[in-house]
């Protein structure tokens, strides 16, 4: 359909929580779906990245997470849960603030329950890269940005500075 204005931060919207769709709202959110995925590819081809997007990234306020990374997947009202209790430091990323690295910890795996497309509950246990993935965009659902999930106020750095950031990775 269209390649959206993807919501920077400082975007109050982006800080709210999204509503849940119903069975009913399957086909309204059609379009979205095509939006995010749009919107994924433009941000592929201009940044060189970008796996997933979520729904009020680009303004719409509906629990919906679009992942392509072999093959598309729609994430409908996703929920995470069975959460491990080990926990990964790492540098975060975000399509709303693209030049912007942040520290976060994530959890080195959880579960993920949601509706898929054709409104068919599905399961998928994720681990590491996804496990951290999925996590961001389920926050972006709760009006959650990394930069509120940030290890400390030293936890921030330009995209520009990353050498910098795997050179101290080599002195630790």
């Amino acid at each position: 359909m269209a390649v959206r204005e993807i919501l920077l931060l400082g975007n109050p919207k982006l800080l709210k929580m999204c509503e849940p769709v119903s069975q009913g709202q399957l086909k309204q959110i059609r379009p979205i779906i095509e939006d995010l995925h749009d919107t994924l590819m433009g941000f592929r081809h201009k940044y060189n990245a970008g796996r997933a997007i979520a729904a009020p990234q680009i303004g719409a306020m509906q629990r919906v997470v679009y992942m392509h990374i072999d093959k598309p997947v729609v994430f409908i009202n996703p929920v995470l849960d069975l959460k491990s209790a080990e926990m990964m430091e790492l540098w975060d990323d975000c399509m709303s603030f693209p030049d912007l690295l942040v520290k976060v910890h994530r959890h080195q795996r959880c579960r993920i329950t949601y509706r898929d497309e054709n409104w068919e509950e599905q399961r998928m246990t994720l681990e590491r890269d996804l496990s951290e993935l999925l996590q961001h965009e389920v926050d972006h659902l709760d009006g959650i940005l990394a930069v509120q999930r940030a290890v400390d106020h030293r936890s921030f750095a330009l995209r520009s500075q990353r050498r910098f950031l795997d050179e101290e990775r080599k002195t630790d």
